[in-house]
């Protein structure tokens, strides 16, 4: 089952085209959870958010199976090359 994590602010469009991509994801694919990691006004996760990605302070910062994707660019560009479905099948 993958699990994906997505550090998120509110009012963020890139977090909203990023959670919406894996929700459909999720919805065509057995055994994803998603999980949406809200950094809004807490310093600690968002510090967190940072050291796991390695100092992007940018959101959404997305894991899949605990390995740094990146943003939601990264992302789109895993779905347009056809390599987040097998991302999301290990």
């Amino acid at each position: 089952m993958a699990k994906i994590e997505i550090y998120t602010k509110g009012y963020c469009p890139f977090c909203t085209h990023a959670i919406a991509l894996v929700e459909q994801k999720a919805a065509a694919l057995p055994g994803i959870k998603v999980e949406e990691i809200s950094i809004d006004g807490d310093m600690a996760l968002r510090e967190k958010m940072i050291t796991r990605s390695n100092g992007s302070y940018t959101v959404p910062q997305i894991f899949i199976n605990d390995v740094h994707i990146g943003g939601c660019d990264q992302l789109v560009a895993l779905e347009m090359n056809n390599k987040l479905d097998a991302l999301l099948a290990e």
